[in-house]
């Protein structure tokens, strides 16, 4: 039969019994913590919303500024959005005004689909223009880079 010799703690039936631990082991926790850091990260860019048209590509190079600008789209069937809100025609302006309210220099991006007649893309930059803003710019994709040749 074992016998225990040497000290440390109490036994009482043959076992040991243990202090109780007082410190919290955090690996774990900040391991998982990473990895939905990670997961955000990575998964936020992808939870924009917006009204989804199809941009005509263009050459122009990007509007740098430091404001975010105001957008107005125009979607395949002639629906005008503020933003990701269905405005009608004639609330454009008003709700505009009511947004930059005493910035007329706030810059607003209009994004017509490809499929949209152009008189209407500028019927409502003549509209917007005619509110008294001044900084209108028309949004487009850039186009697709050219194959390499052989």
């Amino acid at each position: 039969m074992g016998m225990s010799a040497g000290g440390g703690g109490s036994t009482r039936g043959g076992r040991r019994r243990r202090a109780p631990m007082s410190e919290i082991n955090v690996t774990p926790l900040v391991d998982v913590m990473l990895v939905l850091l990670i997961v955000f990260m990575v998964a936020a860019p992808l939870l924009t919303v917006g009204v989804q048209v199809d941009l005509p590509k263009t050459q122009a190079a990007a509007i740098q500024g430091q404001d975010e600008p105001l957008s107005v789209t125009i979607d395949a069937k002639g629906g005008i959005y503020l933003q990701e809100s269905l405005v009608e025609i004639d609330q454009l302006v008003p709700r505009l005004q009511a947004i930059a309210g005493n910035a007329p220099d706030r810059r607003i991006f209009v994004r017509g689909d490809q499929a949209i007649n152009y008189g209407k893309v500028l019927e409502v930059m003549g509209l917007i223009n005619t509110g008294g803003f001044n900084k209108v710019a028309l949004v487009g994709n850039p186009p697709a880079p050219a194959a390499p040749r052989r």
